[in-house]
């Protein structure tokens, strides 16, 4: 069974090829698909999300692969949708697919899958964006104190095809740079 993506793929979320998986349809769906299932006052995408992981990731110094990682770190939700974490949780199966599509996006972008502490640096920063999502948002502190944050996250609704653009254009940029290196030996 398959869906039809952007990019008119016919993709197997339960079987992905790493051939079928295309940065133009993660950065079309996930600049269409809302942060907090839709419960936020204003539309704020994924890709606004992800983009935002990937600043910080930048702002921190990381390395261009794991500013990859950041901005590719939700991917698997282009073609399996987003859920809650309190529901997430609750579905084992849904979170080995995920899991699985996931490292077949790492290993497509990035030629390897995260290391532990890779994996560590990226929930770090998905969480300390979260928790500025929500404190904006919604006024709601997630943690008791909040978390480091050395860029300036912008939480404001932009049209959909600008942020796709913007995910396309930082993933080219981070890409050449990260194989650049690669090329390199570093």
């Amino acid at each position: 069974m398959y869906i039809t993506t952007y990019q008119k793929i016919h993709f197997e979320p339960l079987e992905p090829r790493q051939e079928d998986i295309r940065i133009e349809d993660i950065a079309h769906a996930q600049s269409l698909m809302t942060r907090a299932n839709g419960h936020f006052p204003e539309f704020y995408s994924v890709a606004q999300h992800s983009l935002a992981c990937a600043e910080e990731a930048r702002a921190r110094g990381y390395s261009p692969r794991l500013i990859l990682a950041c901005l590719l770190h939700d991917a698997s939700e282009a073609y399996l949708s987003d859920i809650t974490r309190p529901v997430k949780t609750a579905l084992e199966s849904y979170r080995q697919i995920e899991e699985r599509l996931q490292a077949a996006i790492f290993l497509r972008f990035l030629g390897r899958g995260l290391t532990p502490e890779e994996r560590e640096r990226v929930r770090e920063i998905d969480d300390a964006c979260l928790y500025y999502e929500f404190w904006h948002y919604m006024g709601e502190r997630l943690l008791q104190a909040p978390p480091k944050m050395e860029s300036q996250p912008i939480f404001a609704f932009r049209p959909f095809s600008e942020v796709e653009e913007q995910f396309l254009s930082t993933f080219r940029q981070w890409d050449r740079e990260y194989r650049r290196q690669e090329g390199q030996g570093q």
